[in-house]
């Protein structure tokens, strides 16, 4: 089975986390962490800076290593690992999603997630 490994971004503000909800696939309109694709040579940390500037146009720093969910989908294994972070600058412009919102830790079980998603949610409500 393929494995696709890739980045996520947990943006925290106070007590509010950002979340943005995708645009297109199989899990269109499906709520999910902002992040993607490790490239060749690049840190997870790296490649998880340059996933939000190019989808949302934001930069983010404090980054914080949270967990690391496997998850298997249909077609393949998608191992993703997940960073609480801050936003520090830019504009936020949705280039890769079609919404997005501040939610409350109380709301984060309520959303519609990719599956992959739900996984870290739980971690979440957990932690805080």
């Amino acid at each position: 089975m393929k494995v696709v490994e890739v980045v996520a971004a947990i943006i925290k503000k106070e007590d509010k986390i950002f979340i943005t909800r995708r645009s297109y696939g199989e899990f269109k309109d499906m709520w999910e962490f902002p992040g993607g694709k490790i490239e060749s040579g690049e840190t997870r940390e790296d490649a998880l800076v340059r996933e939000i500037k190019e989808e949302l146009e934001l930069d983010i720093n404090n980054l914080d290593y949270l967990t690391t969910v496997e998850y298997d989908y249909p077609n393949f294994h998608l191992t993703m690992h997940c960073f609480i972070c801050e936003i520090c600058g830019g504009k936020l412009n949705l280039n890769a999603h079609n919404d997005a919102k501040w939610v409350s830790l109380d709301e984060l079980s309520s959303q519609k997630w990719v599956p992959a998603d739900i996984e870290v949610v739980k971690k979440l409500v957990g932690i805080y």
